[in-house]
């Protein structure tokens, strides 16, 4: 009688067998995929062409190469100082997927230089990690100033009606680095507000304002070209991307040192264990040799910090540079 229950028995035990391979099998299934499996991408508040773009998409090339080639796409948001693009960038799903290439302006200045600020650096957004810094270059049309070093142009100014520098948008780093100027060199600077690059480098091609403090990366190649003249650098040290210009300080002027740098912001919210992964493969990315090249090629000097270092950072400047805004009286609506 019991030899009539063996086939039972069997198919009772052959399903048990079976849901247990089917047990491990699902669980594997129900963990999430690794990060990425689709394209990323990382907003960019400028124009193509700008420092920003440019790092942006070095950096997108070499994630993209380390990811499997996954795509990482580029999208140029330009307006309002890179506001829009901040915008944008902190409502976005907080799932590693949309990422933005930050700078100066949107994250440290932008909280004291505004009233009405759509984000919020400090609660909308996640330090992955900071990419370079940029220092900047005072530019010149020598069709139109006769001065080949900052003195002469100080002493060239003062003849003038006044000292008219433009900038690349209110509320950016060249805006208040132009007081930051006028301040060291005992002149009361007049910032001329274009709205993008090509505006700004347009009024000084025209003759409507006498000088620029421009990224290194963007002022290298005008300059190289001799359409261009570098008075100074604004950095610590000279630049590599233009050996033979003199820093500020070199001329004379001790207390002028300014710079600008660009990194890697996420949606808060985003997962540690993404912004973990982010930080690490972007520091790879910009470290390694022909990255590195890359970079400081293009006039930017690598950092490449981890998350607590760039939110550090962000947070010392933007008391480093509240003290520059309130000494100007500025505030954007």
């Amino acid at each position: 009688m019991n030899t009539s229950f063996k086939p039972v028995r069997r198919v009772l035990l052959a399903a048990a067998a079976a849901a247990g391979l089917a047990a491990p099998w699902a669980g594997a299934q129900a963990q999430p995929a690794a990060y990425p499996n689709k394209p990323v991408r990382i907003i960019v508040g400028f124009p193509a062409g700008t420092g920003p773009d440019i790092v942006a998409r070095l950096l997108a090339q070499k994630l993209s190469e380390g990811w499997g080639n996954m795509g990482v796409i580029v999208d140029n948001k330009p307006g309002a100082g890179g506001l829009i693009a901040a915008s944008e960038a902190a409502r976005a799903a907080p799932d590693g997927y949309t990422l933005m290439l930050g700078e100066t302006g949107q994250l440290s200045i932008a909280p004291s230089s505004y009233s009405k600020l759509p984000y919020s650096p400090q609660k909308d957004f996640v330090a992955v990690s900071q990419v370079v810094t940029s220092d900047f270059v005072l530019l010149v049309n020598p069709q139109k100033v006769p001065a080949r070093n900052v003195r002469d142009f100080v002493e060239w100014t003062k003849q003038q009606k006044g000292l008219f520098l433009a900038t690349f948008g209110a509320g950016t780093p060249g805006h208040f680095g132009a007081f930051m100027f006028g301040d060291a060199v005992q002149l009361k600077p007049e910032p001329v507000h274009y709205k993008n690059t090509a505006d700004a480098l347009g009024g000084l091609f025209s003759g409507d304002v006498q000088g620029v403090f421009a990224s290194v990366g963007l002022a290298a190649p005008n300059v190289k070209a001799g359409k261009l003249v570098a008075l100074g650098s604004t950095g610590a040290t000279r630049t590599n991307a233009l050996p033979d210009v003199p820093t500020i300080k070199e001329q004379g002027y001790a207390n002028l040192e300014f710079s600008s740098w660009f990194g890697i912001v996420a949606p808060a919210k985003t997962p540690p264990e993404i912004v973990a992964k982010l930080s690490a493969d972007i520091v790879k990315a910009v470290q390694s040799p022909e990255g590195k090249a890359k970079m400081e090629e293009a006039g930017f000097r690598v950092t490449g910090t981890g998350s607590p270092e760039f939110t550090k950072i962000i947070a010392a400047d933007t008391v480093t540079w509240g003290k520059a805004v309130a000494a100007t009286g500025f505030k954007a609506d």
